[in-house]
């Protein structure tokens, strides 16, 4: 199980103090270290999976969080660069959940956008690695941004939105499953 903050870390660097709130995000869909379910899978590719996106929360945004973006990477994808499943960006910082769902249903909190996927469209893109290809590991990462939004239409891909989302992080937080087929 990976679950990624950059709190501690600012923490042990700059010296905040304990009481400095850790960002977490969680999901009742994802299940940290485990095998993604049949729900978020991709249904094409070979895939056959629902193609849902997955219910997060998150809590513990620090100070200053002006707006929260999530992006789904593939790491293990063999691109070179990995794969981009799923980006949204411009979620309002009073958020702390998306439904299971919301992608392509109206369902996003108001003003949220969705980048498009290297599936080549704007939404979620569940996993489907190639057959044969040891599990690879999904990273759901929702950020805390500076910024009330990112200036990116629903057509910027998932790499263009990593570059804004990084150069306006506040802090972090990961979930990581693995799905193989």
């Amino acid at each position: 199980m990976r679950l990624i903050t950059t709190a501690l870390l600012a923490a042990s660097v700059f010296g905040a103090t304990a009481a400095q709130a850790e960002m977490k995000l969680t999901s009742k869909d994802l299940t940290p270290g485990q095998t993604m379910a049949d729900a978020q899978v991709f249904n094409s590719f070979g895939c056959t999976g629902k193609n849902i996106s997955p219910e997060l929360s998150w809590s513990g945004a620090p100070e200053g969080t002006k707006s929260f973006a999530v992006m789904v990477y593939d790491p293990d994808a063999p691109t070179g660069s990995g794969w981009w499943h799923w980006s949204v960006f411009n979620i309002p910082a009073d958020a702390s959940k998306i439904a299971t769902g919301a992608s392509g249903d109206k369902k996003l909190p108001a003003g949220a956008v969705e980048g498009r996927t290297d599936f080549g469209t704007s939404g979620y893109g569940g996993a489907c690695p190639p057959v044969g290809d040891a599990p690879h590991h999904y990273q759901f990462t929702v950020y805390a941004l500076s910024v009330d939004k990112l200036p990116l239409p629903d057509t910027a891909p998932g790499a263009m939105v990593g570059y804004y989302v990084r150069a306006n992080t506040l802090d972090k937080a990961s979930i990581e499953v693995t799905y193989g087929r």
